[in-house]
Formats: structure tokens, C-alpha cells, sequence
């Protein structure tokens, strides 16, 4: 399984082109603190990388969620909006935000591999 990171700090797990999960990062989770809401997309709903496709937040802080690459939203992680904190305490696993439909596989070249955003969180 490969993973993808953004500099807006949510990943992507394209492995399933037709359904790439998307979240956030450990570290952005960290940053935020508590979650207590998650605003999710539609399904159905297309968008281009860098648009903004939900909000989190935190009792700390409210930040928008950024779609790393173009899609279509196919579903979203209902257990998540019923239980936001999946957000700290599974951030890559059952804190999945959405899957989406890749519009261009390519853009993923555009994302950072692991070691690449660990470097990049350090800055």
C-alpha cells in the first residue's frame, strides 16, 4: 500500500483507483487537538485538487480539508461524523474522511511519499 501525503497534510491511499481513501495526517491531528466535528463532502460531488471538501474542527481549531488530487467523492466515512475523535485516534485507519473516483492518476505524482512529508513536517 503506498501512501500519498499533501502539503495541506491529508493523505491518499490510491491503491484502489476507483475508491482512493483519503484523510489526514498524523500530524495535522496533532496540530488540531481534539476533534470534535467533521463537515464531509457529498457524494456524487466532483472536485479539483486544492478545493476544499470538508472542514474539521478541534476545540483548539477549525481547518478545511483539501482534496489532494481531482475526483469524485464515492462515499463518505459515516462512523466519522458520528464519532469525529476517529480523527485522533485512527487518523490513517478507521479516521478515513472519504473515498474518491480519480479523475487523473497522474497528479498523485505531485504528492509526497512518507519519508518526503516526514521531512517536510520538520521544517
Amino acid at each position: 500500500m503506498t501512501i500519498h501525503f499533501s502539503k495541506d497534510h491529508e493523505w491518499v491511499d490510491a491503491s484502489n483507483a476507483a475508491a482512493a481513501i483519503v484523510g489526514i495526517t498524523t500530524h495535522a491531528q496533532d496540530a488540531l487537538g481534539d476533534v470534535v466535528f467533521v463537515d464531509l463532502p457529498e457524494v456524487g460531488k466532483t472536485y479539483a485538487a486544492g478545493d476544499v471538501a470538508g472542514v474539521v474542527e478541534s476545540v483548539k481549531a477549525a481547518s478545511d480539508v483539501y482534496m489532494p488530487v481531482s475526483g469524485e467523492i464515492v462515499e463518505v466515512n459515516e462512523a466519522l461524523r458520528a464519532n469525529p475523535s476517529l480523527a485522533n485516534s485512527d487518523p490513517m485507519g478507521a479516521g478515513w474522511f472519504f473515498k474518491l473516483k480519480l479523475s487523473d492518476a497522474s497528479e498523485l505524482g505531485g504528492l509526497m511519499n512518507e519519508a518526503a512529508y516526514t521531512d517536510f513536517t520538520k521544517a
